[in-house]
């Protein structure tokens, strides 16, 4: 198996590393941190302390399970959402 495949010509990566994810997400390096530790965006460790990896693959799911969570919340009446 390998870590990398080719999409139209190009590498692409399978793990992303936190720093990719806080760039990819405009996010900061602790909103990154934060994200995984309390496991709403699923990761491995790898090596030592700190060195984590995240698949493409749970990175585009998480989007898609924030953009539901979104929809839902603008989708409920203005009395219910302002609540939110």
């Amino acid at each position: 198996m390998h870590a990398q495949s080719c999409q139209n010509g190009r590498v692409t990566k399978r793990f992303l590393t936190l720093a990719d994810v806080q760039e990819l997400l405009s996010i900061s390096q602790v909103q990154a941190y934060s994200l995984v530790r309390s496991g709403d965006l699923p990761a491995i460790q790898v090596g030592g302390r700190n060195q984590w990896r995240v698949e493409q693959s749970e990175l585009e799911a998480y989007i898609q399970r924030q953009y539901a969570v979104t929809r839902e919340r603008f989708s409920q009446p203005e009395s219910e959402s302002a609540d939110l």
